[in-house]
């Protein structure tokens, strides 16, 4: 037992986590002891460590084989929870599978099986169907935001998968949500329930912002100015909306990325990276964001569209006022408009017709080496703070992936940088220092 703390310690220490929270403990407990496991949690209290913790801790180091598959509704929380399980640094290998990726990639990288698989359903079943993965040594399944899964059409995939899972001995179910029951085809029997939905936060503010606009943009600009130099997502209904609100806000010089289904994968990536390094402070989006991507504890939302269901609404509100933090969901209302029968205890918001001093701005900047180059974060903090010179609080987040690394620099030196650190060497490789478009 003191071996398996001493990792869970280090494994914290390594992603800067101090202690556990109460769900986390709980749920670990739950998993370890468990065959099945229903956890349901608000978004962004840390469920997919929770989940990673007591699965790693029980995985077979002499065994070559998939030993557990953790099936997930989005390409994006794919991502998510491998560049997690990446960063605790377990030494088992892991692999996320999705569309939207070759899937030449795909049998390269599964032709030495990874100890954990990570994907989505459509993906998944098709590589059970090619026998591009063996099911025989999966004793572990984690069906992360189950229910989600089932509303996004996966509900065959699903069925066709569990079918085929017969060595399973665990089953972890996770939701931010209650409102969909447990199909019968996942086999669910005597689970034990872990309900954290009714601790919600009560550090959120709703604050109203009255437009005399139908259109609500100059209201938007007005606001974003007002809250100044914080993280936010803005929430639009649909993607079209969003086109509309970028174009206005790049007329005002206000940065931001786009979030929408719509994008191109790699776009997508972009828009997540600059947001969480904090380039862009706001992030536009449809309701693809409310759910199962992982981006920083955000100092406030913005409903630009008022959502039509009261879900959409409570998932908005969850990327804010996290785990005890503080939060202000803003709610856009035309002055003709009503509020959602769902939506009480709302304040108004009084704006400052100056808005406040805008802070440092950043850029960001990609090189071309990462992990498998055995480049670590100290090397590019390194590099950047004692060859291109900057100060401690002028190097922004860094994040580190397989093949190359991103790193926010403040905007005024992005040339200077890019002209002194380009073809540099980290570690035996030398990488190319470009702007990230």
């Amino acid at each position: 037992m003191g071996g398996k703390n001493k990792d869970e310690k280090a494994i914290l220490s390594k992603l800067g986590i101090a202690a556990l929270n109460p769900m986390q403990k709980e749920a670990q407990e739950a998993i370890s002891s468990s065959s099945e496991v229903v956890l349901l949690s608000p978004t962004g209290t840390g469920k997919t460590l929770a989940f990673l913790l007591p699965i790693i801790a029980a995985l077979d180091p002499e065994l070559n084989e998939v030993q557990v598959l953790i099936l997930v509704p989005s390409r994006e929380l794919a991502i998510q929870i491998e560049q997690v399980t990446r960063e605790m640094g377990s030494g088992f290998k892991i692999n996320a599978v999705y569309g939207g990726r070759a899937g030449s990639k795909d049998r390269m990288e599964l032709k030495h099986p990874p100890a954990i698989l990570i994907g989505t359903p459509g993906r998944v079943a098709d590589h059970i169907r090619r026998e591009t993965i063996s099911t025989s040594h999966i004793k572990t399944l984690i069906l992360d935001e189950f229910d989600k899964s089932l509303e996004v059409g996966f509900a065959s995939e699903m069925r066709e998968i569990l079918a085929d899972l017969g060595a399973i001995e665990k089953k972890v179910l996770t939701s931010a949500t209650q409102r969909i029951a447990i199909p019968d085809f996942i086999g669910i029997r005597n689970a034990k329930y872990l309900n954290f939905l009714s601790e919600t936060s009560q550090q959120l503010k709703l604050k109203t912002v009255d437009s005399s606009s139908q259109d609500k943009l100059e209201t938007l600009a007005q606001l974003l100015q007002n809250i100044g130099d914080q993280s936010g997502i803005v929430f639009c209904n649909l993607k079209d909306s969003i086109q509309v609100v970028s174009d206005y806000l790049n007329d005002k010089r206000i940065d931001h990325a786009s979030f929408y289904g719509g994008l191109e994968q790699i776009d997508r990536e972009r828009a997540l990276i600059k947001f969480r390094n904090g380039t862009s402070r706001v992030l536009l989006a449809t309701d693809l964001a409310a759910r199962g991507i992982d981006v920083p504890d955000l100092d406030y939302i913005i409903h630009y569209e008022l959502p039509f269901k009261e879900t959409e609404f409570v998932h908005r509100n969850g990327r804010t006022a996290r785990m005890k933090s503080e939060g202000t969901a803003y709610l856009l209302k035309w002055e003709n408009e009503s509020l959602p029968h769902f939506i009480k205890g709302d304040e108004p918001f009084v704006m400052n017709p100056e808005g406040k001093k805008a802070a440092m701005e950043w850029e960001t900047l990609f090189i071309s080496g990462g992990r498998k180059d055995k480049i670590s974060k100290g090397d590019i903090a390194g590099l950047f703070m004692k060859q291109g010179a900057l100060n401690k609080d002028e190097l922004g987040v860094i994040k580190l992936k397989q093949d190359c690394a991103f790193v926010s620099v403040p905007r005024t030196k992005t040339d200077q940088l890019i002209q002194e650190l380009n073809n540099s060497r980290l570690k035996k490789k030398k990488v190319r220092i470009s702007l990230l478009s």
